[in-house]
């Protein structure tokens, strides 16, 4: 017969059970605070299961055709946006992630400025990027590159700077003893030890601007999304099945491209 060990023990005596009892409740008092807040109803979602079958059926079979008429061109530029867009955040990461790191930085007033432009530019959501830079650049996927690029930009740099400051410190300080440069203490001993995390953060990163890039365009910043939101408006539900097929195709090569790369670096 198995036995199993609980991850969490029971009270030992009455005073366990004081303490037990009481965060219990807390627990539960917290769960329905936020259901409430929420208005999380799983009777409405069961009420609305028919409108969702509705609509599923109104989208089945999907419009093949449409993806070789309209859909290959936005899927394209799709990829275009996640791909530039990844470009630039990694150009505005990388100077960003050496200054932001605490053990390169060259006074606390720089590391802490660089943090808070990293902790600025990935707390902003893409979507209202992508607003922004629409009414700063107009409707297109140039809208799209930017909003990636600088939201990328702080989560990139994050991880960057975080990879520097886990370096072994022992090739730093030998080539620091014979008198090397700051060039090629970077060059030669800080990213040979960085360069496998953080490819493994760019390939992380494209990823997810390919899931990205694929909604963007529903708010003007060009791609897939902009079809996709154009015939959900004009109720060709066919030809909106299409674009999730494409949508779908896109995110899945990016996810097994993305797989087999990292497996190839480690």
């Amino acid at each position: 017969m198995r036995k199993y060990q609980l991850i969490l023990s029971p009270p030992n005596g009455p005073l366990g059970w004081w303490v037990m009892l009481p965060a219990l409740a807390s627990c539960i008092a917290l769960y329905l605070w936020i259901v409430a807040g929420t208005q999380s109803s799983w009777s409405a979602l069961l009420d609305g299961l028919p409108w969702i079958a509705d609509f599923v059926g109104r989208m089945l079979p999907p419009n093949l055709n449409y993806i070789a008429d309209r859909l290959w061109q936005p899927a394209i530029q799709t990829v275009q946006i996640a791909l530039l867009g990844t470009f630039f955040s990694i150009i505005m990461a990388v100077p960003l992630s050496f200054l932001a790191a605490k053990n390169l930085s060259p006074n606390p007033a720089t590391y802490h400025l660089s943090r808070q432009v990293l902790n600025l530019s990935r707390g902003i959501n893409e979507i209202i990027l992508a607003l922004i830079f629409v009414a700063a650049v107009g409707l297109g996927p140039f809208a799209g590159v930017l909003a990636l690029a600088v939201h990328g930009a702080g989560m990139v740099g994050k991880f960057f700077a975080e990879a520097i400051e886990d370096i072994d410190r022992g090739a730093v300080e030998a080539m620091e003893a014979a008198s090397c440069s700051k060039p090629k203490i970077i060059l030669f001993a800080i990213l040979p030890q960085v360069m496998p995390m953080w490819i493994g953060t760019i390939l992380y990163r494209l990823e997810a601007n390919i899931r990205i890039s694929t909604i963007l365009g529903m708010v003007g910043a060009g791609g897939i999304g902009f079809e996709l939101m154009t015939t959900m408006k004009l109720f060709e539900y066919e030809n909106t099945a299409a674009c999730v097929l494409v949508i779908l195709c896109l995110v899945f090569g990016a996810d097994i491209l993305s797989s087999k790369l990292r497996s190839m670096i480690k």
